[in-house]
């Protein structure tokens, strides 16, 4: 069972987490589990598995992280494994959820014009012919994976390449082009970190892992994310702590370890400089007001409306 003072893991929402199959795939449309969520469905993250959610009708509010969306119907989301997402919405409304094992995505991640590793939303128009392909892409994406005979992994990987690259033309990448080496670098810093922010590494440590130099690492960071390696390591950590601050009852004193503090005061130090509060007050400010605050997004969230 899911401890209840983490964020809750599932395989699909309501089910434990598992192992998944290499190349896993799993379509089933939000409303099938009505009778788990009612049309809420609180923070969880998939550990290792991307989402696409398409809001084929109806509305609600939407949320990535700490931050929150009103949307309508036809909307669009890419959610990487391990970020936080959850929802409300209306009696009438449903969408088709795509889940993509990680091992899968890393497979696409060549042949698709869609970033893999950064979460989107986006809005758009019922009558737009660009989200109507969308429309039918998700169709066909369903028809494959509930289709009477054999479903072929092949041909339903490919689908839903093409419809990760539909959605970036709608907006979720912006300008895609071949990722430079620079840009991979700078990616697989953002992987290792996301595997060692607890530990508390050094930049010495990351040039290591990377086989790089600290002049092309922090050149490269600053490239494509426009952050030093040490900034990029410091949001991590301030992104961890939020997750837990919003969606557990862990103490601050806990979540400052968990996050490779050892001494809390400096924690809080640390985060009232990077917020401009205190972590307990900032968890208070959550719980006081589900809409957002204009507060910046640590996770370099993308959203455009349509």
């Amino acid at each position: 069972m899911t401890d209840r003072q983490d964020v809750p893991t599932y395989f699909v929402y309501g089910e434990p987490t598992r192992a998944l199959d290499v190349g896993f795939f799993h379509v089933e449309t939000v409303m099938e589990r009505r009778s788990v969520h009612f049309g809420h469905v609180s923070p969880h993250k998939h550990p290792q598995m991307g989402q696409i959610t398409y809001w084929f009708k109806g509305g609600g509010t939407y949320r990535i992280e700490d931050r929150t969306w009103n949307f309508s119907a036809p909307t669009v989301s890419f959610v990487p494994s391990s970020v936080v997402h959850g929802f409300d919405v209306e009696e009438h409304s449903d969408a088709v959820v795509i889940s993509i094992s990680d091992d899968q995505l890393r497979s696409l991640a060549s042949s698709v014009d869609l970033p893999l590793d950064t979460p989107c939303l986006l809005e758009g128009s019922p009558g737009d012919p660009a989200w109507i392909r969308l429309d039918h892409l998700s169709d066909m994406v369903v028809d494959e994976y509930l289709g009477t005979t054999t479903t072929s992994p092949r041909l339903l990987a490919g689908l839903i390449g093409v419809m990760l690259s539909q959605i970036a033309r709608l907006g979720g990448g912006g300008d895609v082009t071949e990722a430079s080496p620079s840009k991979r670098l700078a990616n697989n810093l953002r992987r290792a970190i996301d595997q060692h922010y607890r530990e508390d590494w050094t930049v010495t440590r990351y040039v290591t892992l990377l086989s790089t130099t600290p002049h092309l690492l922090d050149k490269a960071a600053k490239e494509t994310f426009g952050q030093s390696i040490k900034e990029m390591l410091m949001e991590r950590r301030l992104l961890e702590a939020k997750r837990l601050l919003m969606f557990t009852i862990r103490s601050v004193e806990d979540i400052a370890r968990e996050i490779g503090f050892d001494d809390p005061a400096y924690f809080s130090r640390f985060f009232r400089k990077r917020t401009g509060v205190s972590p307990a007050a900032w968890r208070q400010n959550r719980i006081k007001s589900s809409r957002p605050d204009g507060e910046a997004d640590p996770a370099d969230i993308r959203i455009q409306a349509r």
